[in-house]
């Protein structure tokens, strides 16, 4: 049992110390536990830009240093893996990318969080839009995604159909942009992580929905998991449920990582 995708209190909107999380893996049977907390804001001129969605970049340092001694006082207890959640800002992959690369890391997740400037999880975002305003961005959002798939940047693509948070209607407007998607993560053979936290927002369920989760199986796009764990009593949520869907779906295989190498584990 492994959960790679959680959060700390660093970031400003998450509950619990690194150690709470380390402690409640332990409790929940994990054998492997990913810290991946959000990046700072590095292209933002100030220090600490909007400080309840991300540490500061003056905190940056430190949070890697917690991690690898967290990794070396539990190490006789569980597998601690130190990573990162990056947010994909194209006009910025370089500044991103240079940045990550001074860190011993063992996995970047790459997600979008921000479309247009404004933050995806935000209902009002959605309000007054109509049905055409809502496919434009739904097909802008999954070319944002294909083209985070192919900047190389990541080792993982963390919630790709988090547009549909805070609005439901998202997941039943089709359009051709879904499935280019999902072909760019099949062509750049990124990993895709099956994500739990949709339970704790409007749109229920998880990331991706089932018909991306098909698609992606007919492309052979390589999976893994993560709760996305704001809070320490969701680590490793769901994990045999997704673990089974995934096996009902095809797959026989799901990834971790060790110093962005990918290691395959059977399902």
């Amino acid at each position: 049992m492994f959960d790679l995708h959680t959060h700390h209190d660093r970031c400003g909107h998450a509950r619990g110390t690194m150690r709470d999380y380390v402690h409640a893996a332990i409790d929940a049977g994990l054998h492997t536990l990913g810290f991946s907390d959000h990046t700072p804001f590095f292209a933002e001129p100030e220090d600490h830009h909007r400080p309840w969605v991300a540490m500061a970049k003056s905190e940056f340092p430190r949070y890697v240093t917690e991690a690898e001694e967290l990794r070396k006082e539990y190490a006789d207890r569980i597998r601690i893996l130190v990573g990162v959640e990056s947010d994909f800002f194209p006009e910025h992959a370089g500044l991103y990318g240079d940045t990550l690369r001074r860190y011993d890391f063992d996995y970047v997740i790459g997600s979008v969080h921000v479309m247009d400037g404004v933050d995806l999880f935000r209902p009002e975002r959605w309000q007054g839009a109509t049905d055409d305003d809502l496919k434009r961005a739904k097909e802008k959002y999954c070319d944002l995604v294909a083209q985070s798939a192919r900047s190389g940047l990541f080792d993982v693509l963390g919630h790709v159909d988090a547009l549909k948070a805070a609005c439901p209607a998202m997941s039943s407007i089709a359009t051709p942009a879904t499935e280019r998607m999902v072909r760019a993560f099949a062509e750049t053979d990124v990993v895709v992580e099956v994500n739990t936290s949709g339970s704790t927002k409007e749109c229920g369920g998880w990331y991706p929905d089932p018909d991306i989760l098909g698609m992606a199986a007919h492309y052979g796009v390589r999976m893994t998991f993560g709760s996305d764990a704001h809070d320490p009593e969701r680590v490793g949520e769901e994990h045999e449920e997704v673990r089974r869907t995934l096996r009902e779906l095809g797959h026989r295989h799901w990834y971790v990582f060790e110093r962005r190498r990918r290691i395959e584990l059977p399902l």
